[in-house]
């Protein structure tokens, strides 16, 4: 993948999670604030835990931490699949975000 292909697939996958923090909070599911400064997105829970999504433009990588760990992904046949177990980011995303927030919540990749 190009550099200019990883920063258009990651901007995707910041929005699309800010997107949906704000589609969460419009329908009062969870309180999730947002900061962003370019590719590190702070999320921010009810009980002030925080989960922090980063991209590694030189690795072409994705990583995400939160309570549980953290975890590096790689964008794989149209995923982004973590390094060490292959799971998918969203998934994972979404089980982090759910624990933290004592609430079931759910994320999903942009359209391509």
């Amino acid at each position: 993948m190009s550099d200019s292909e990883y920063h258009a697939r990651t901007h995707a996958v910041l929005a699309a999670v800010e997107a949906r923090v704000d589609e969460l909070l419009q329908s009062d599911v969870v309180d999730i604030d947002t900061s962003r400064t370019g590719g590190l997105l702070e999320l921010t829970l009810p009980n002030r835990s925080k989960i922090v999504i980063n991209t590694q433009p030189p690795l072409h990588e994705i990583w995400l931490a939160a309570r549980r760990g953290g975890y590096h992904y790689k964008y794989v046949e149209g995923r982004w699949l973590d390094t060490r177990s292959g799971r998918d980011f969203f998934e994972m995303l979404s089980e982090c975000v759910s624990e933290q927030a004592g609430c079931p919540v759910s994320f999903t990749a942009p359209a391509a």
